[in-house]
């Protein structure tokens, strides 16, 4: 095995371990009677907390990798007369932390961002009351509606029309997940409805951070950092209305260092999983990264059945990989009508000196 094919398989396995163990780390802290505590938006506000210190934390790296890479290039530089031989001379590959801008908050970006941050809180809080609810291997059934909502608030907001192919495939999703729901033995429905949500929440949130990333330079990592922070704000006052009383009763927990780990380590799993992402689909494409994390759900989901104890019913093992099977297909309707609506690209003209045909730029 070659060392790219070895690069790729180190992110591929990366991103599994890091997504993984997030969604069942969540869970432990949702549902496990020794360890958690049933305040939902605590928790999220506390893995919010984290997100920040993290960002502010790789923006200090990332100046000083900044700093170093451009003195790095002083060193490197190639002078004028020299220039046809640099084409030979690698340049310096510039450093991880250097894509870490300085994390800082200022009021007029985060007003524009606050809608987007409203968004954002429904999105996790809903997420992690349906991982509180329902049982793991029922996790990506109860959320499999997000590609529903995805098309039908595209359509609705930003007008993009809707193929047959695309219906048929929303069409196999909505019947996985009736058949998952109906196959599901310890079936919640508020964890459902939690996940239906979440779901919706998952959709606008897509389509608001379209609309407020100029707002940051179009740098993703500034809008994680201004979204986590002011869901860091918007989350004290609701865990206060609505947690306080139960945070005044788990004591034990509060003082527990297994508790306060497993919060840390489950905020730091949810940062990664941007990082890893990114890395991912870098490594390979957006269409291998689908297949990548449809796998890894069908994966998810089954491993769940002997670590958690699920029993599984004939309907719901159904409902999993019709609803997975259903957003697989809808990714490659997807990619082939993105590149069927792709610029053509133009003709090849001959070159009148040397006799040779050059192909021009595509658009």
């Amino acid at each position: 095995m070659n060392d790219n094919a070895m690069y790729i398989a180190s992110v591929v396995a990366t991103y599994w371990v890091v997504s993984i163990s997030m969604v069942y780390l969540n869970k432990i802290l949702m549902s496990n009677e020794g360890i958690s505590v049933p305040a939902p938006l605590f928790v999220t506000w506390y893995q919010c907390v984290i997100t920040c210190l993290i960002c502010w934390a790789c923006g200090i790296c990332g100046q000083r990798a900044q700093a170093a890479d451009a003195e790095k290039a002083k060193y490197t530089a190639v002078p004028s007369s020299e220039q046809a031989a640099a084409s030979s001379v690698a340049a310096p590959k510039p450093s991880f932390f250097a894509q870490f801008p300085r994390a800082e908050y200022l009021v007029g970006p985060a007003k524009q961002i606050f809608p987007l941050s409203v968004v954002f809180v429904g999105m996790i809080t809903f997420n992690n009351l349906c991982l509180k609810y329902v049982e793991v291997s029922f996790y990506n059934v109860a959320r499999s509606l997000t590609i529903v909502f995805n098309v039908f608030l595209s359509r609705l907001f930003l007008g993009i029309p809707t193929s047959f192919k695309t219906v048929l495939c929303l069409g196999v999703v909505i019947v996985g997940f009736l058949m998952g729901s109906h196959g599901e033995l310890n079936f919640s429905l508020i964890g459902t409805i939690s996940g239906v949500l979440s779901s919706l929440f998952v959709s606008l949130n897509s389509i608001f951070t379209k609309r407020v990333l100029p707002a940051v330079d179009d740098n993703h990592w500034k809008l994680t950092f201004y979204n986590n922070v002011n869901a860091s704000i918007l989350f004290i006052p609701l865990v206060l209305i609505f947690e306080y009383d139960v945070l005044q009763a788990a004591t034990q927990q509060l003082t527990s260092q297994e508790f306060w780990a497993a919060m840390t380590v489950a905020g730091f799993f949810g940062f990664s999983i941007g990082i890893v992402t990114v890395l991912q689909i870098k490594a390979t494409s957006p269409l291998s990264h689908n297949i990548s994390g449809t796998a890894k759900a069908a994966v998810q989901s089954l491993m769940a059945f002997y670590i958690w104890g699920n029993e599984p019913t004939v309907m719901g093992v159904l409902g999993i990989f019709t609803t997975l099977g259903g957003s697989l297909l809808y990714t490659f309707v997807k990619m082939n009508e993105n590149a069927a609506s792709a610029p053509a690209p133009q003709p090849v003209q001959s070159n009148p000196e040397g006799g040779k045909e050059q192909e021009m730029s595509k658009v």
